[in-house]
Order: structure tokens, then sequence, then C-alpha cells
């Protein structure tokens, strides 16, 4: 049977779109097998807002909130991965199912593979050190600082937490200030402040 043909003044049908979904995947799937893409990239919806998810081969590469600019992430993963970039709106479909689950309660820790390569030196030694903080707990910039082995690099620490590549996977947002106020988030402080009760509330 031909394939359908579509008539561009025609707004399409679920089934067209469905079909069209459908040759999308293909070619995702058939540029993946072919090693022709860098990274994949997909938008998902979140109580904090829309967050960008791209992936190499390798994993999660990428976690942005909508006030980085999506156009601008996506620029710099390019330069920084690789031109090869393919919007695959029902990728990374794991990452995307734990988030949902993250967000209404029955999560605490994401299961996905991640790639750290836009981290490197101390920050990458900082992101290990906050996978380590326990699902509802927090820790200062300085107690982060100490177990990273350079109690005196507080600043440093809130560095590698603003460049987080993967937040809420690698969770910065449970660094506080040794006064126990929020501080400073790459999402926003609403963004932080919506996280930290999440986690105190269903720890």
């Amino acid at each position: 049977m031909p394939d359908t043909v579509l008539d561009p003044l025609t707004v399409p049908t679920p089934d067209d779109e469905q079909h069209l979904d459908r040759l999308h995947g293909q070619l995702v799937r058939g540029a993946a097998e072919r090693d022709l893409v860098d990274l994949t990239y997909r938008v998902v919806d979140s109580p904090i807002g829309p967050l960008l998810l791209a992936a190499t081969p390798a994993g999660l590469v990428r976690l942005a909130f909508e006030s980085e600019g999506r156009d601008a992430v996506l620029e710099s993963l390019a330069t920084l991965i690789g031109p090869r970039v393919l919007h695959d709106p029902n990728g990374i479909a794991g990452m995307a199912e734990q988030l949902g689950e993250y967000f209404a309660g029955r999560r605490r820790a994401f299961e996905v593979p991640v790639d750290l390569r836009l981290a490197h030196g101390f920050r990458l030694d900082v992101l290990g050190q906050l996978r380590q903080i326990p699902y509802g707990a927090t820790r200062s910039y300085a107690a982060v600082a100490a177990s990273a082995g350079r109690p005196r690099a507080v600043r440093a620490v809130g560095s590698a937490c603003a460049h987080n590549p993967v937040p809420l996977v690698v969770p910065c947002h449970r660094v506080v200030r040794s006064d126990g106020t929020p501080g400073g988030y790459l999402g926003g402080p609403e963004a932080k402040a919506f996280l930290l009760r999440l986690e105190s509330t269903a720890a």
C-alpha cells in the first residue's frame, strides 16, 4: 500500500500525526544505530517549569531549566559535544518517567546513566560528593568543600553547583548555606524551595 501523501494545506489528523511520530522515531533509531547523532534532546513539563533533557549514547549529559534559554543550551551542547543534535520528543523515556515519579513523591533516586563529560577537575569532585547527599537531607557548602578535600574552597563548591550540568539527578539543590538558608540555584530560588519542600514532605 503506498505511503499517504499529506496535502500541506490540510490540517493533519491524529492518525497522520501518529504516522509522522513513527517515521520520526525510525529516523532517530536509524541515525543512532549508524552513529550519526552526537546527542538527542527532548523537553518535558514539570512543576518547576519545562526541563530540557539531552543525552549522548553514554547517558544524560544535560538537564536545563527554561530560564537558561533552550536555544543557548543547545548551541552550547553542539559546540562542546558535537553538531549532530536531533530532537526526539519520545526519547530519553526512562529519565522522563523517573522525573514524573520524583515530582509525585514516589522516587528518591534516579537510576539513569549519566554522562558527566561537561564537568572537570574540582567541579567533578564536587558532583561526586553531591550524589552522596541523601534524599530529604541537606549539606552546607562548607561541608561539601570539606568532604571534597578542600575545606577552604566554599566558593568553588558554589560555582560547581551553579554549573552542575545535570541538576536534580546530581542534587545540588540539597546544598544550602551554613545558616540554613537555601542559597542560590540555577533554576531560581522558587524552584530550589519547591524541591527542598517536596523532599522534606515526602521523606
